[in-house]
């Protein structure tokens, strides 16, 4: 304990003496070939589309503010697109990646160059497919170390681990989701959970493998957490060790202790641990965590934290994973999440109420649509909407169609606030859950400041959602229960410290409340980390106008972006 003391007390001086200095960037050059591979777990062999032959697949690792240029080869069977979660890409929409928001899929056969533009990011991205459920197999970290010169704002750690946590299914993602939309039904539940590929030693099959890490006592360790699952959030924690929590979506968030984390899908935090307990192996362990009607599969997925030298056995009844219906422990985890006022952060920067100029308010919701084709298995569908608006993706992207002003691709109409109120928190058993359809986009000027407030509501499983929003790191202000009150709840919100990330937690029956400043312009997709509520088309587009200056507005596209099907 007197070793943790003196790491707190070496952290708050750090606040005081570390000094940003300034160096030049680096230029980096990545490899990505992506094709089908061969991969046996829960004693069950499963093709999947993977990047360098690897599930998960390679790690990038570089500088804050660097430059990366990744050249993406499809020697697969079907089109898809990549994306560099949680990278701004200033200026940039046309390397960030969504099928048919900001290009269109890479052809069999062709390849792509992204040119990936970091600018103030730091700590733990990740990047992954995006089109269709692909993601589930293709994927892996972006880790973005300090710039040179530049400390850590916590003691630096004497190793650094990735810890990838993934939804294992032993079919194809892609036929998975494919056969679900047309018979218009929920797709299946996770098979597994894995941990940097692995399924541990919970499922019953004995060539399943478990991740292993081996540690020195006495030594600091920075894990890099990265929640890759289809659609479940995730408990975390390593038996007999407390977790420091020291980052989030890139940003460093003020130090606290926890004996565990729940992370969502598309969220990445940076924990750092101290291998300060006797010498031995310890479970880390995953269990789900869900608040809605639409259970995930209540799997716990093991690793081993492994002292050098260690002997003996593990016992999994000592896991201390919160139940997966633990609402408690996951506010009180969520709510310990602040700002770190560190040089190596952005200098803060939240809208004013003065300043607010867009304001939106979102209902979330999963919805049903008729299902008339010979595959539906009944005249209703699955769907889901923002504001009543069930997201169509169009067969030209988006971005393409704005800048080359291509009419009756998208319309810049989407609702700012409901179409209908109603008590969106309360019992919703007889209202009428059919949503529209469209293709219709959030349009705000440069330098626009933004709220948006997201409203959780019951129609359907109910449930939380995580939002992620391309392009930008957002404040996250505000959390409620209940429907959000316009004249009293904005009274809550903490416009000292609010946490900078670019995926929310919003939660089941409450809502949310974002701020930011629209100063990136482009095309930049917002939705659902739930793979399956993005499929059902709880998405939409948030166009942020060109400024007066070239310095304010989009680059022109490279010449070698992917054709869409049929130009």
């Amino acid at each position: 304990m007197g070793f943790h003391r003196d790491m707190v007390s070496w952290f708050v001086g750090v606040l005081f003496l570390s000094t940003l200095l300034l160096c030049s960037a680096d230029v980096h050059y990545y490899e990505f070939f992506v094709r089908e591979s061969n991969f046996t777990k829960l004693c069950n062999t499963t093709t999947l589309l993977v990047v360098n032959d690897s599930y998960p697949g390679p790690e990038i690792r570089v500088h804050k503010g660097d430059t990366v240029f990744v050249n993406v080869h499809n020697q697969g069977n079907y089109g898809f697109t990549i994306h560099w979660h949680g990278v701004k890409q200033p200026r940039n929409p046309w390397s960030d990646g969504p099928e048919y928001i900001t290009q269109c899929p890479i052809q069999p056969g062709t390849n792509f160059t992204h040119e990936i533009i970091l600018s103030d990011e730091i700590g733990t991205l990740w990047w992954h497919a995006h089109s269709d459920w692909t993601r589930g197999s293709v994927n892996g970290a972006f880790i973005i170390l300090p710039a040179e010169n530049e400390t850590y704002p916590f003691p630096t750690p004497n190793a650094d681990q990735t810890i990838i946590l993934q939804s294992w299914y032993n079919e194809d993602y892609k036929q998975i989701i494919d056969d679900a939309l047309a018979a218009g039904v929920a797709p299946p539940t996770a098979d597994a959970y894995a941990i940097n590929g692995h399924l541990g030693d919970t499922y019953g099959c004995p060539s399943d493998t478990i991740f292993l890490m081996e540690v020195d006592s006495e030594k600091i360790y920075l894990l890099r957490i990265i929640n890759a699952a289809m659609n479940e959030e995730q408990f975390f924690t390593i038996t007999n060790h407390t977790l420091i929590v020291v980052a989030q979506d890139a940003s460093y968030v003020r130090m606290f202790t926890t004996d565990y984390i729940m992370i969502s899908p598309g969220q990445t935090m940076d924990v750092l641990v101290i291998a300060n307990q006797n010498v031995g192996q310890y479970y880390m362990a995953i269990r789900p965590f869900s608040d809605s009607a639409a259970q995930p599969s209540e799997f716990i997925t093991t690793g081993v934290f492994q002292y050098t030298n260690s002997e003996g056995g593990l016992n999994a009844s000592l896991i201390p994973l919160p139940a997966m219906n633990d609402t408690d422990a996951m506010l009180n985890f969520i709510s310990q999440i602040r700002y770190a006022n560190v040089s190596q952060n952005p200098t803060i920067n939240v809208p004013a109420d003065t300043d607010i100029n867009r304001r939106l308010y979102i209902a979330i919701a999963t919805n049903t649509m008729p299902c008339n084709t010979s595959e539906c298995v009944s005249d209703s569908r699955f769907a889901a909407s923002l504001n009543n608006v069930s997201f169509v993706s169009p067969r030209i992207d988006i971005l393409q169609a704005y800048y080359r002003n291509i009419t009756g691709v998208f319309t810049q109409d989407f609702p700012f606030t409901p179409p209908v109120f109603y008590d969106f928190t309360g019992n919703l058993t007889d209202f009428n859950t059919e949503a529209g359809e469209g293709t219709r986009a959030i349009v705000v000027n440069y330098g626009d400041a933004v709220e948006m407030v997201l409203q959780t509501t019951q129609l359907g499983a109910g449930g939380s959602h995580p939002i992620h929003l391309h392009g930008f790191s957002f404040y996250w202000v505000g959390i409620g229960t209940g429907n959000f009150n316009n004249e009293t709840d904005p009274s809550t919100y903490n416009l000292v410290d609010p946490p900078l990330i670019n995926t929310v937690h919003s939660p089941a029956a409450g809502w949310v409340a974002l701020r930011f400043f629209a100063n990136n312009p482009g095309v930049w997709y917002m939705h659902c980390h739930f793979e399956r509520h993005s499929s059902w088309g709880m998405s939409t587009v948030l166009i942020v106008r060109n400024g007066t200056t070239t310095e304010t507005s989009m680059r022109p596209p490279p010449s070698t972006m992917p054709r869409c099907p049929g130009t």
